[in-house]
């Protein structure tokens, strides 16, 4: 049998459950666009062309599958058998020489590669089915489309919840969606589905009962429920954040990741954590995030864009945002913030500190409530500390600025110049005593008081 492979992904749905003005299959998912996991897991079947069919009032969705797959725009919208027909201009040149059509829709983000390969297997079998269907038995069936098994334990119907008899509703295997046809006869079984239902419109179910007419097999290939999740609505977005997280918490964990409270890891679809990684409770990991191996992240920290290099410690609660980049065994403490900062080997940042736009150096310390003042109100401007340098505590660093190689800086300056190799600098202004003043003080500011009174 052929091997050749080709997508349509239905996408013309208006989301109106969702309330939002972004169309409901570029609602993201663990950071990434719905139709953006499904264009991922048929581009790993192998299949090309893909076609995915939109609203004409979807220009966003055009926009953002253009350089991934052929479009075409299902006008007025008549069902899902005329969503798949309103490809043919794209696609029915190519389905003249054989291969397998896939079917799928973008508000499924769930569903795997290796679920839609094994569809694709299943229609290149000697029994040479017209139709193979996605199957799912959900722990309450309730309207979901039965699939009905026939005697010669094949796929015979599709059965709408609505439309099935008592026996039928028995039955607890149900209608994925997603199918695999026979491409040389694909458009030929659209082009015969009728509308006379209450709404009018052309079911693709219906191609199974057809291809049965035809004298052509259809079967079933079974997943679990978690993969036919679709989304309509913001409670059904937050559901699928949930399974998408748990199955990227057990990836994780599953390639040498020790989560310590699984369940209230966040990680985006890009994150990447090496083995031997530690993560405690409540970490939230942004888009971009690269973790090595033996690094350790401590509780309630929050990272996006960030590269945490092997063996080093970040947080608890610590802010890591785009272009901060951790070195091995650098220490990034306690509501600790990095932006676009590179802190070297063995550096350590333990407290309280903003470090933005800059270079620790190796082995350098930054002490509590230190940050470096990067932003003028129109252009930031970069810090670069020295290896082994010192910075002492509630220090500001006005940059542009310079701390060479091992210097030290005294607790509670203000740096505006730059500091050389070694050097000492304290920057604080003259103390001035004033012997009972601070009673005097209380004494006049009381008095001011009762006579506003």
């Amino acid at each position: 049998m052929s091997e050749r492979v080709a997508a349509v992904i239905l996408s013309a749905g208006m989301g109106t459950r969702m309330k939002s003005a972004l169309p409901k299959v570029l609602h993201p998912v663990a950071g990434k666009p719905m139709m953006s996991w499904v264009l991922d897991s048929v581009a790993r079947t192998g299949a090309d062309p893909v076609v995915v069919v939109t609203a004409p009032a979807h220009e966003a969705v055009r926009a953002a599958v253009s350089d991934r797959a052929a479009v075409a725009v299902q006008d007025p919208p008549l069902g899902t058998g005329h969503a798949v027909l309103s490809s043919a201009e794209a696609l029915e040149n190519w389905c003249k020489d054989g291969g397998t059509v896939l079917v799928s829709f973008g508000d499924t983000p769930l569903v795997t590669a290796e679920t839609l390969s094994s569809m694709v297997a299943a229609r290149n079998t000697p029994d040479d089915p017209a139709v193979v269907v996605l199957g799912f038995e959900p722990a309450d069936p309730a309207l979901y489309g039965r699939l009905i098994i026939g005697a010669d334990r094949r796929l015979e119907r599709i059965v709408e919840a609505r439309d099935a008899t008592p026996y039928e509703l028995e039955v607890t295997l149900c209608n994925g969606g997603v199918m695999a046809i026979d491409a040389t006869i694909l458009f030929d079984l659209l082009r015969r589905i009728g509308n006379a239902n209450a709404k009018g419109e052309y079911y693709l179910t219906d191609l199974v009962g057809i291809a049965r007419e035809g004298g052509r097999r259809c079967a079933v290939v079974t997943c679990d429920p978690i993969e036919t999740q679709g989304v309509d609505s913001r409670s059904g977005l937050a559901r699928a954040e949930a399974a998408m997280q748990a199955r990227l918490r057990l990836a994780a964990m599953d390639g040498g990741v020790t989560l310590t409270a699984p369940e209230t890891v966040f990680l985006s679809h890009d994150t990447i954590l090496a083995q031997d990684v530690t993560v405690g409770p409540h970490v939230v990991f942004g888009p971009k995030v690269v973790v090595e191996t033996g690094a350790e992240i401590r509780a309630f920290s929050h990272l996006d864009g960030a590269h945490v290099g092997p063996g080093a410690v970040v947080g608890p609660y610590a802010r890591l945002r785009p272009g901060a980049r951790i070195g091995a065994n650098a220490h990034i403490g306690n509501f600790v913030e990095v932006k676009n900062a590179e802190i070297e080997t063995g550096a350590k940042a333990n407290h309280l500190s903003y470090i933005g736009d800059a270079r620790i150096g190796a082995g350098a310390n930054i002490g509590a409530g230190t940050i470096t003042c990067n932003y003028d109100g129109y252009n930031k401007h970069r810090t670069d500390i020295g290896a082994g340098a010192f910075i002492g505590s509630n220090t500001a660093l006005v940059a542009p600025v310079t701390v060479g190689d091992g210097a030290i800086v005294g607790a509670g300056s203000t740096v505006t110049r730059d500091v050389g190799a070694d050097d000492l600098v304290v920057v604080r202004g003259e103390t001035k005593t004033v012997p009972g003043g601070g009673e005097r003080l209380r004494q006049r500011n009381s008095a001011k008081k009762k006579a506003k009174g």
